[in-house]
Parts: structure tokens; C-alpha cells; sequence
């Protein structure tokens, strides 16, 4: 599929990347979100004197 080199080519083009942003932010989201969990998973118990 070709996108054609004038006005509506370009709308075109902005709605894909508007899209794109919202899943490339949400998939930094969920990165952000899992780590508490890795953390928790790592764990290390410290002994107190």
C-alpha cells in the first residue's frame, strides 16, 4: 500500500502515528507497571543484628 505525496497522504500518515503513539505509550506503560513485580520477585532478605 502506497501513500500518495499530497494532503490527504499526509493526513493519512498523522492518524497512523497518532495511533502508533498511543500503543507505543501504552507498552511503556505496562513496562512501568511490571516493575514493582520484578522487584518483588527479586526479593532479598536482609538478616537484623
Amino acid at each position: 500500500m502506497k501513500i500518495p505525496d499530497s494532503i490527504e497522504g499526509a493526513a493519512l500518515l498523522s492518524i497512523i502515528d497518532f495511533f502508533l503513539s498511543f500503543i507505543f505509550i501504552a507498552g511503556i506503560g505496562v513496562i512501568l507497571y511490571l516493575f514493582p513485580l520484578l522487584n518483588k520477585l527479586g526479593e532479598v532478605k536482609e538478616d537484623e543484628f
